[in-house]
């Protein structure tokens, strides 16, 4: 087993033309997804990130307001998942309710730094 990273981006332009209960009942969908992840041992971690947040370059000399991302590549939120292999965390990741808002997931496997 490896566990793996969705990178969760786009979605939020249809998500703001949700009413107060389409955009509740969105989010309990979320739960469920994650919560049958998390009950099948699939689920690691994973948690939305704020929109605020600053972007640093030249080795840190460089500090700027960001994202400066496209919408549709912010990248909104995380979840690190376990499976067999690539193809299988792809699997899990079709069930993701992002695709509801066209939003897309990027599945990456997560490496080992071995130090």
């Amino acid at each position: 087993m490896s566990n793996f990273l969705f990178l969760f981006r786009g979605g939020d332009a249809r998500r703001l033309e949700q009413s107060p209960e389409e955009m509740q009942a969105h989010m309990q969908k979320w739960g469920a997804w994650m919560g049958g992840l998390k009950e099948a041992g699939k689920l690691v971690d994973g948690l939305p990130l704020s929109k605020e947040g600053k972007v640093v370059q030249e080795r840190g000399e460089l500090v700027t307001d960001g994202p400066f991302a496209e919408g549709a590549e912010v990248v909104g939120g995380y979840l690190i998942v376990t499976a067999d292999d690539l193809d299988g965390a792809v699997e899990i990741s079709k069930q993701c309710p992002i695709f509801e808002h066209d939003g897309n997931v990027e599945v990456r496997e997560i490496m080992s730094m071995n130090m």
